[in-house]
């Protein structure tokens, strides 16, 4: 309908615009016949002034004439195209009606098609709700029945528990703490086969490892035996000089110990002169200046007075360039002057009859071959390992463990923090911060617990073997104890039916750690527990 009315509308805009323009044609015409008849007049005036009249009468009846037919075609014109407008408009209304019917239809039947679907999702829904209605109080029914079950269950297991409780005469509770009891053993000794199993493949890994490096760094190294010694022996070309060593009144003797401060013992002993004394730059300095006075022949107090000052002189320059000989083999630079010359002392100190001074080069060795093989700072173990035994060389002159003593002079001499708790903890007196604190702890073991580096007393020795095999029986369980390899290692038999496997691996750990707290030792104890299960039987 409303693209009729637009065509009308334009039918009705067209009709008029048609008849002006055929009017606006027609005076168009009727000015230009005029302009025409105005000029001809014009020219004939001059010629033919008495027929102008009726010449210019004529042409404008002709325009007139012309004018008139000219609005009479504009008028058919405009019917013509007024009636081709109205089909036009009629066809395009009728195009337009049946497009409109034709949509129509199609709008109804998809709303008919949607209706449908809905009317049939209802009745979907319907159903659901009637079905979720039905499975509710289903719920309902069998929540009631649950219920009930329950709490016949609950009243069948209280009977059950008291009937039980008679029977065996435990409550709850008590029967409780037995169960827990029983499962937290079962847990303890799971979680000691795994922890066994996991310890034995880590140590496995590990003694392979470090016996690698270890064996690669030992290689490298080679040691003397040891040799205690706390006195040096003198000879003499003849018993005649004792006399003269000794000399009138026992003065020479007696110079000679104030200006050393080592004691002279000559006995019966043919042709030697024995020097005592704990201090071993003293005694080294009374032993060289006792062997120039007998091979000068003049022994006195003033020549002994001034031989004594010059050996020691001497005895200064040999220690600093010991010193300065250990730190250039260790490659070791930017040490303070005062620490060379203090391991150059170590060169007469000795400890367990293991020289101290040979002892700290060997250690420095071993802690930096180790340390090239792990991949960490060679130098700052050669270093720590150098200086770690560096207390012992004043130790007989200060107060306090050689371990302090050490570490108060490396803090003096402005060492590295890391080097002085390399020191404090080789023998394990604080904790290592760093892993070549640890390689320092090592290497002295390795230095110290080798075969023929040190040596002790018979009495000492057999008293430490005693006092293992004191300790590992004096555990639960333990039937017997041997120490073997010469201390290093204790076997503990324990009696099978008192100690399972499990308690074997932590009654080993329990004396190791007792062995640590209450023996002094060089190097390391292996603490190798055995336990043994044999079933007999005989068939009669």
């Amino acid at each position: 309908m409303h693209n009729f009315n637009f065509g009308v509308l334009f039918l009705n805009i067209t009709l008029p615009v048609a008849i002006v323009i055929a009017v606006v044609a027609a005076v168009l015409a009727l000015a230009g016949g005029i302009a025409l008849g105005w000029f001809v007049f014009k020219q004939i005036s001059e010629k033919k002034v008495g027929s102008t009249e009726e010449r210019v009468r004529k042409i404008i009846i002709d325009a007139e004439a012309e004018a008139e037919q000219i609005r009479a075609q504009g008028k058919e014109e405009s019917k013509r195209a007024l009636k081709e407008a109205l089909l036009e408009a009629k066809e395009q209304d009728l195009k337009l009606r049946n497009e409109f019917e034709r949509e129509s239809k199609e709008k109804k039947a998809e709303i008919q098609r949607m209706e449908q679907r809905v009317a049939q999702k209802e009745d979907a829904l319907d159903k659901k709700s009637e079905a979720l209605e039905q499975q509710k109080d289903n719920l309902y029914k069998q929540e009631e029945e649950v219920k009930l079950l329950q709490e016949k269950l609950n009243s069948q297991h209280e009977l059950m528990v008291q009937e039980l409780e008679k029977v065996a005469q435990l409550t709850r509770d008590e029967a409780k703490r037995l169960l827990t009891e029983e499962i937290l053993d079962t847990a303890r000794h799971d979680v000691a086969l795994q922890v066994r199993n996991l310890e034995q493949q880590a140590k496995e890994e590990a003694d392979m490892n470090a016996k690698k490096i270890i064996s690669l760094a030992i290689q490298k190294c080679a040691a003397d035996q040891a040799s205690e010694i706390t006195v040096s022996v003198v000879p003499l070309p003849s018993d005649d000089m004792k006399a003269r060593i000794i000399g009138r009144e026992g003065r020479n003797i007696r110079a000679l110990e104030n200006a050393t401060g080592i004691e002279l013992i000559i006995d019966d002993t043919p042709e030697v002169v024995i020097l005592s004394g704990f201090d071993p730059v003293r005694r080294e300095i009374a032993r060289l200046s006792l062997e120039k006075l007998i091979n000068d022949g003049r022994i006195h107090p003033a020549r002994i007075e001034e031989t004594v000052e010059k050996v020691s002189r001497e005895m200064d320059l040999q220690i600093k360039e010991a010193g300065e000989a250990a730190v250039f083999e260790a490659g070791i630079f930017g040490l303070h002057p005062e620490l060379i010359k203090l391991i150059g002392r170590l060169k007469f100190r000795t400890s367990y009859g293991q020289n101290v001074y040979k002892h700290s080069m060997e250690v420095s060795m071993l802690a930096g071959q180790m340390a090239a093989e792990l991949g960490l700072d060679i130098n700052f173990a050669k270093r720590a390992g150098l200086l770690h035994d560096i207390g012992k060389a004043v130790d007989q002159e200060q107060e306090g463990t050689h371990i302090q003593i050490g570490a108060d002079l490396a803090k003096k001499y402005k060492e590295n923090a890391n080097i002085v708790n390399a020191i404090m903890a080789h023998h394990g007196d604080v904790e290592p911060k760093t892993i070549e604190a640890v390689l320092i702890q090592a290497a002295d073991a390795i230095s110290g617990a080798r075969p023929g580096a040190r040596r002790e007393m018979g009495t000492n020795y057999v008293k430490r073997l005693e006092k293992l095999e004191e300790i590992a029986s004096s555990f639960r369980g333990v039937e017997k104890s041997y120490a073997i390899q010469a201390g290093r290692e204790v076997r503990v038999i324990v009696k099978p039916e008192q100690v399972d496997d499990a308690q074997a691996l932590f009654l080993a750990k329990d004396i190791a750690k007792k062995i640590e707290t209450e023996l002094e030792y060089p190097g390391q104890i292996k603490v190798n527990v055995i336990r043994e299960f044999r079933g007999v039987e005989y068939a009669k």
